[in-house]
């Protein structure tokens, strides 16, 4: 099944959120070559796909696991989470409909 991780960052947090992003990265592209990514991005903080110094908001992260437990557990060890980034994270079921 899939699940919606939805995170929203501390304010003043890009510093730390751009020295973490490689290893970040790099658990999403694992999820990618399992064949388990549906999507992730983050949400820029201003109407526009690079918002420079205003940063980021949050994230998304679509992707399927066995469980919602597989599923927190995953998000639970982002390291965004480690860096200070990460106000709050919420992991719920996804049921994708269309298209």
């Amino acid at each position: 099944m899939f699940y919606a991780i939805i995170a929203e960052d501390k304010p003043g947090t890009h510093d730390a959120r751009m020295a973490a992003r490689p290893d970040h990265l790099s658990r999403l592209v694992a999820l990618k070559e399992l064949g388990k990514l549906f999507v992730a991005g983050p949400h820029p903080a201003i109407d526009s796909e690079d918002p420079g110094s205003a940063g980021f908001t949050g994230s998304l992260v679509i992707a399927e696991f066995d469980s919602l437990a597989e599923a927190q557990d995953w998000a639970n060890a982002d390291p965004y989470i480690a860096a200070g980034v990460y106000a709050k994270v919420t992991v719920k079921p996804y049921k994708k409909v269309l298209p």
